[in-house]
């Protein structure tokens, strides 16, 4: 009977054997998915902390591009507001020629209208 047993004995052992490469496989298995999720976790991660700097710089380059685009529209629009304001004083000048010219003739020139009269009182 001792070589009956044996043999239950090796086959037990084989199905226990089995079953033991079996369960260290699927945890063999289980093991490696949660490696790769956590390798490709902090792939992820450096990859986006490598491209900050970069995406930094990129923000950078437009927000000076913006700025200067806007710089140059305030310049313009300083040197049309200067133009037009020594436009306006070279116009009061000759339209207070004229109206002085006007009254030398003994004619009396129209009223100024509401806002030259303002301006004429306030400065503003």
């Amino acid at each position: 009977m001792s070589g009956a047993w044996g043999v239950v004995a090796a086959i037990a052992g084989s199905v226990l054997g089995a079953v033991a490469l079996v369960a260290s496989g699927l945890f063999a298995a289980r093991a490696t998915r949660t490696a790769a999720r956590t390798t490709a976790e902090a792939q992820r991660y450096q990859a986006q902390v490598a491209a900050e700097p970069a995406q930094r710089q990129a923000d950078l380059a437009a927000f000076k591009e913006i700025r200067e685009g806007l710089e140059r529209r305030v310049e313009r629009s300083e040197r049309r507001v200067d133009s037009l304001t020594l436009l306006v004083r070279s116009f009061a000048g000759y339209v207070s020629e004229l109206t002085g010219q006007m009254r030398t003739h003994g004619l009396e020139p129209p009223a100024p209208p509401d806002r030259v009269d303002e301006y004429n009182r306030t400065g503003v």
